[in-house]
């Protein structure tokens, strides 16, 4: 009863933000909701599920505008560079973080040109195969590998996301050299991994949700301490061949700096009331994200955290751009 509660007051309070915005009605127009990759990808499928509580609650539509391209780093500097009213906003995975320790010189200064609104949730991420492949668990692949060396190919959503580093720390840690081919999206990369011209991804749940159930896919490992909530069968790769190993993701939302206070806070409370309701909790679980509640300060302070932790792998792992 008391998180009903608490959902309720959440609801109130983004009705009252939303009608006290400079004092008249926020949004005032529809919302462009950029996302940094092409269609298909997690973040893709997660902005289009948030998009449809919001449009409802908020009264105007939030219109999703696929940015994708160098590493996220075109739609997010288009968000940079948006006119800070409250009416562009951007969804962003941990690459966001990444990023500055990767790129010597961005065209947008991570901390200070954004205005973090919430945090949307965290995951597993999946390490996929192509059926051709003749491995079914962790410890399968590292043989295999080894065996292989430079032969395997393994697709990443981009240099330097998320989904390329993880697969390199696994090379690291078990001592294997798989090719990388990079793509710009996890959509793109089911293209041509369900083709079987890659045999590896290590994946967003989400992306790969789909052809893991339908047997176009098969699961190996999760990359997290403990199983994904969406596919409690599938092991971590940590209790399957390589101990020791993890790697979680996570997706937030932010606008352009300077950005009204009112406005972040109307654009949070919303956000937080859409993520309380059980329909879109039930179908964000099962793209492997497991909703987290913050507060726009709260989001500030993972995300100095992140950036700090990625500059460290990146500089350990030696990843480079070129």
């Amino acid at each position: 009863m008391k998180r009903v509660w608490q959902r309720i007051l959440l609801f109130s309070a983004a009705f009252i933000l939303v009608n006290s915005v400079w004092g008249q009605a926020y949004p005032a127009r529809p919302v462009r909701f950029i996302v940094p990759f092409p269609p298909g990808g997690a973040n893709d499928v997660i902005a289009r599920l948030l998009a449809i509580p919001l449009s409802e609650m908020l009264r105007q539509q939030f219109v999703i505008d696929n940015r994708g391209g160098a590493n996220t780093i075109i739609g997010t500097d288009l968000t940079a560079k948006a006119n800070p009213d409250g009416h562009t906003i951007l969804i962003v995975p941990g690459s966001f973080a990444i990023n500055v320790g990767l790129y010597k010189k961005l065209p947008y200064d991570s901390a200070r040109d954004f205005a973090p609104v919430v945090m949307i949730g965290n995951g597993a991420y999946m390490v996929v195969v192509h059926p051709s492949l003749p491995v079914k668990s962790a410890a399968e692949l590292i043989a295999l590998a080894k065996q292989k060396p430079g032969e395997i190919r393994y697709a990443s959503s981009g240099i330097g996301n998320v989904t390329h580093l993880a697969a390199e720390l696994f090379n690291m840690m078990a001592g294997t050299k798989m090719l990388h081919v990079p793509y710009k999206g996890g959509g793109p990369v089911m293209i041509d991994l369900l083709a079987g011209r890659v045999s590896v991804f290590f994946s967003t749940v989400a992306t790969a949700a789909p052809h893991i159930r339908a047997g176009r896919l098969r699961a190996i490992g999760a990359t997290t301490a403990e199983p994904s909530a969406a596919f409690l069968d599938v092991p971590p790769v940590a209790r399957t061949g390589l101990p020791g190993y993890e790697v979680s993701g996570w997706y937030g939302i932010l606008a352009p700096a300077g950005t009204p206070k009112t406005a972040i806070n109307a654009l949070n409370q919303a956000v937080r009331a859409a993520l309380g309701k059980p329909e879109l909790k039930s179908k964000l679980l099962a793209a492997g994200v497991e909703t987290v509640d913050t507060t726009p300060e709260q989001f500030r302070q993972f995300l100095l955290a992140e950036i700090n932790k990625w500059g460290k792998v990146v500089r350990t792992l030696n990843i480079t751009t070129e």
